[in-house]
């Protein structure tokens, strides 16, 4: 039996998803949050030594790191959709895309929310200087990192209605997470193909599925 180790509010929201568009079979355990800090409970180490989500259970596989598992779902219980063929140019686009999902767009807006939480956690003593320096890297490098990015996915659906081409793919959801991210943090800024791609992928039968197995998800809109 396939098993989703899924935390609320998580990049695995985007397994749950892939899953109902694949029509598989699986089981959810849902782990929360610590209320305070915002961490992964320590039961997740017991399924992997990170303690992280998403992860998946499969037989004796143990399989982490989301663009790990969607490669891995569709190897296992694909038929051939939501991949481009071998050899095409959507192909490759949708090998950058998906990649670029965790690689390029999620490590600023981490480190946007990071800045944030140092705000409100550091000592009344430091606050001031906190809030400075956060703002200071906000203007200088992550406020304009994102905006570069977010300009740089509004053009490329200036091509296609999906990332990969005409068709809609896994690159889509992988890209689900951190655009839903940007949208729900700093917005679009009129970036009407992304807020347009947005709604598209939020009217999704299996998308509506996955938020019905997934419980509570901050980011659905």
């Amino acid at each position: 039996m396939l098993v989703v180790h899924h935390l609320e509010n998580s990049r695995s929201q985007r397994v749950l998803w892939l899953l109902e568009e694949l029509a598989a079979t699986y089981e959810v355990k849902r782990y929360e949050r610590d209320p305070k800090t915002q961490l992964a409970p320590p039961e997740l180490k017991a399924v992997h030594p990170l303690g992280k989500s998403p992860v998946i259970s499969h037989g004796e596989r143990v399989v982490a790191e989301t663009g790990a598992i969607v490669t891995y779902l569709l190897d296992n219980f694909g038929t051939g959709q939501f991949i481009p063929a071998a050899g095409t140019e959507e192909r490759l686009r949708y090998t950058y895309w998906l990649h670029f999902a965790e690689g390029s767009a999620m490590p600023p807006l981490v480190m946007t929310l990071l800045f944030s939480e140092v705000q409100k956690r550091s000592p009344a003593l430091i606050r001031p200087l906190a809030k400075a320096i956060a703002g200071t890297v906000q203007k200088s490098y992550l406020g304009p990192t994102i905006s570069a990015q977010l300009d740089f996915c509004e053009a490329d659906l200036g091509r296609s209605a999906w990332f990969a081409g005409d068709d809609f793919t896994a690159a889509d959801i992988m890209m689900s997470f951190p655009l839903e991210a940007a949208e729900s943090r700093i917005g679009f800024g009129g970036r009407a193909r992304l807020a347009d791609w947005l709604a598209r992928i939020h009217a999704r039968p299996a998308y509506q599925a996955a938020l019905q197995k997934g419980g509570p998800y901050a980011f659905a809109g």
